[in-house]
């Protein structure tokens, strides 16, 4: 895992660039704490930093080959799990390898292939290659979207990065945010290929963009496609179990210390403990880490979405796989901490707004950062096997938008009321909405004979795979690396995401729960418990410190009135929610704070330039 960053310019020659180029890398220190590497070469320049997992003395990169028509040079982020059958085919091929690193591979599979390796990659990556024998710039990200990866386009070729902050590092770009990129901010939808910041676009996943003196060009190698499903339920559930065993034994491969994150529900659970199972064989334990907070159990109150608390499932699940157990326990003042909010900013280059939920990422992967550098999360399982509330309301069902968003006021607090009214009238937030619902579910194929529910459920799932996930494995993959933390997430392999996406919905819900097809897969080796465990949410903190220390940060803000976040919030409103009772806060006010805590950092941070015209 890694942070790759470079700049292509067709008209200059880049070489008395390179204190610019090391500004861009040196910003993604903490993705690759272990080594550093640029490459510069007429109108290219590559930058790299390096976080080791796979052979340590032999990945460094940029990675070159030499050809007789030029150099190919590549800058990777990520894992490729298949990387040791590549090889063997490559080597079958007459390839000759001096490393016995993954990089290589995909470096020896591009000159084999051309982009076309991408379609023969299994993993998570984000990758760059120059190719000086025909003077274009190669741009490929994984299907899913698990590994971050920015451009911007200049005047005579482009600027990229794993994140923003590398190309806002480069004097080409402009640190300016306008209307659309505030709705991005606050809509939740995530539209494929927004970044945010004006002029500055994602590599979308599943896409190779290509750049020489001709300009730019995408295409697109992998997308979800609907495909008829033929297995029956026995049939389902060997199947996905096979794939499992499969996925968690190839992510297990590391040359330095790994773990899982367990949060006691069914998706960690069932990861840990076929891990768990298979490090038996060898016999390894598992390290295990969850994450808990002071005075959880006497201030935890069930509502809809949590009904249970984490821990006592937590622990069952490490006694019955035998897993070396450790709770990170996290207090109030910890979450509220103004400075973790800002490495959670700086980590994330926007404010998202998340609050507590953000920084108790962040602060459980500093803490198991210290214990392991490679992690196995249940991120997505949800998305993919159909794990969240909406699902099942028939009103998010039958609703045309996305479905989370039809309840998501209620459970998590309305945000947006934060802002000043102008403001909230300008952005249009239900237009924009609904314009991106549309969009997403254009494009989703229905089955021949398909009914008008399950084709109903089909675009829910799509909508979940290819919007909602994508903020999620976002956050993780910055929370993590903001650490030096590499988060594994095999529930993102493309091969059981387009299994199951194409199982019809009768099938993933066969006995009336959500996951039914991994409950059912799994069930041998998950404690009783956990198997009759209603979905859980990741945790929030209960404890009325939190938000007193909220409200105590915001008063310290109101005394700032000439601070420019009074230009995008609502300052009566602020001040409202920072004299309330704190223990009879309404979760919307709390939000409220969170929010303009995070814009206010944010503004201090980057000083973006606000367009709002």
């Amino acid at each position: 895992m890694c942070g790759i960053t470079g700049w292509v310019s067709f008209e200059r020659d880049l070489r008395g660039e390179s204190a610019t180029v090391d500004a861009m890398t040196e910003t993604m220190s903490c993705r690759g704490p272990d080594d550093r590497g640029s490459w510069i070469n007429g109108p290219a320049a590559l930058g790299h930093r390096r976080l080791a997992i796979i052979d340590l003395p032999g990945g460094r990169q940029p990675m070159t080959a030499d050809t007789p028509q030029g150099t190919v040079a590549l800058v990777y982020s990520g894992e490729t799990y298949n990387f040791t059958e590549l090889r063997r085919e490559l080597a079958g091929r007459g390839h000759r390898f001096t490393t016995d690193s993954d990089t290589e591979v995909v470096l020896r599979g591009y000159l084999e292939w051309g982009e076309a390796v991408a379609e023969r990659l299994n993993g998570m990556y984000a990758f760059a290659l120059w190719d000086g024998r025909h003077d274009k710039l190669v741009m490929i990200r994984d299907r899913m979207g698990i590994k971050p990866f920015y451009y911007y386009e200049t005047a005579d070729g482009v600027l990229f990065g794993s994140e923003p902050k590398a190309i806002l590092a480069n004097p080409l770009s402009r640190a300016r945010v306008g209307l659309d990129g505030l709705r991005e901010l606050f809509a939740f939808v995530k539209t494929p290929g927004h970044a945010v910041w004006e002029g500055m676009h994602e590599v979308e996943p599943g896409t190779v963009v290509t750049v020489d003196r001709n300009g730019l060009r995408r295409h697109v190698y992998w997308q979800l496609e609907t495909r008829p499903h033929t297995d029956g339920k026995d049939e389902s559930i060997a199947h996905v179990r096979s794939l499992l065993d499969d996925i968690v034994r190839r992510q297990m491969v590391s040359d330095v210390p790994r773990c899982t994150l367990l949060s006691g529900g069914l998706d960690s659970s069932a990861m840990t403990a076929i891990a768990a199972r298979q490090l038996a064989e060898n016999g390894e334990t598992v390290r295990s880490f969850a994450v808990d907070f002071v005075g959880q159990a006497d201030n935890f109150v069930a509502d809809e979405l949590r009904t249970t608390p984490d821990t006592p499932y937590v622990h069952d699940v490490a006694r019955s796989s035998g897993t070396d157990h450790r709770d990170i326990v996290l207090d109030s003042h910890a979450l509220a901490d103004p400075e973790v909010r800002a490495r959670v900013i700086r980590a994330r280059d926007i404010p998202m707004g998340f609050g507590d939920m953000d920084a108790s990422l962040y602060l459980l992967f500093r803490s198991i950062r210290e214990h392991s550098t490679v992690a196995l999360s249940g991120e997505s399982a949800d998305e993919v096997f159909g794990g969240y509330l909406q699902f099942f309301d028939e009103e998010a069902r039958r609703a045309d938008t996305f479905p989370w968003l039809v309840r998501f006021a209620q459970h998590f607090g309305d945000d947006s009321d934060v802002l000043r009214p102008d403001l909230t009238a300008a952005l249009d937030l239900p237009s924009y909405i609904q314009d991106s619902y549309g969009t997403a579910v254009a494009g989703v194929q229905r089955l021949q004979g398909e009914s008008d529910f399950e084709f109903r459920m089909r675009k829910i799932c799509h909508l979940h795979l290819t919007r909602f996930v994508r903020v999620l494995l976002d956050r993780k993959d910055r929370a993590s690396m903001a650490v030096g933390l590499e988060v594994r997430v095999p529930f993102c392999d493309h091969r059981l995401v387009e299994y199951v996406y194409n199982t019809p919905w009768s099938l993933k819900s066969f006995d009336g729960r959500e996951k039914s097809l991994l409950r059912e897969a799994t069930a041998d080796v998950l404690p009783k418990s956990v198997y009759d465990r209603v979905k859980s949410p990741y945790p929030s903190t209960q404890d009325p410190k939190y938000a007193l220390a909220l409200q105590g940060h915001a008063k310290d803000l109101l005394a700032r009135p000439s601070h420019p976040v009074f230009d995008l919030v609502d300052r009566d409103r602020v001040t409202r929610a920072a004299q309330h009772d704190a223990p009879q806060i309404t979760q919307a006010s709390r939000r409220g704070l969170e929010r303009t805590l995070d814009l206010a950092l944010w503004l201090d941070l980057y000083k973006p330039d606000i367009s709002l015209s």
